[in-house]
Parts: structure tokens; C-alpha cells; sequence
């Protein structure tokens, strides 16, 4: 069960997760490379994004952390109606 609305900011190990368009909240830090060089998101900020996806889960919500290119990272919201 849901218990709180959606806040439009989120702080999450020093990192500020911003609620977007209210089906995702997203963060953008330094840009990284792994081994293929593909870019990743910086280490600290995607354990954030992880945490907020846990967060996230045990408030009821469906949510998924994802990272895109320039340094974003995503956490997707799947399903934000409240569950009745």
C-alpha cells in the first residue's frame, strides 16, 4: 500500500532526485566510461538511484532505475495511482 504521494524532490545519499512530468525521478552527475566505453553514470549516484528504486518499492510504488547518456539517471515510476 502507497503511503505518501510523490514529493518533487528526493534526496538520496546526498544526491537530488527531481520528480519529473510524475512518472519519474531523475539526477544527473558525472559522465563514465566502462571498459567497451560506453558512457555510465557515476558509482555514487547510481547506488543512489538504486536506493530510491528500493525506496520506492517498499512505499508500494513499481519503480526501476535506469541510466541514460550525458551522466542521467532515471527512476521510473511504473504504476504512481494510488492503490486502493
Amino acid at each position: 500500500m502507497k503511503n505518501k504521494e510523490l514529493l518533487d524532490t528526493r534526496r538520496v545519499n546526498g544526491w537530488n532526485f527531481q520528480l519529473a512530468d510524475d512518472s519519474f525521478y531523475e539526477c544527473r552527475g558525472g559522465m563514465f566510461y566502462d571498459d567497451d566505453h560506453d558512457e555510465t553514470p557515476e558509482p555514487s549516484l547510481w547506488l543512489a538511484a538504486m536506493q530510491l528504486e528500493n525506496d520506492l518499492l517498499s512505499e508500494g510504488y513499481m519503480a526501476e532505475a535506469n541510466h541514460s547518456e550525458k551522466g542521467w539517471v532515471e527512476v521510473t515510476i511504473e504504476d504512481n495511482n494510488k492503490s486502493k
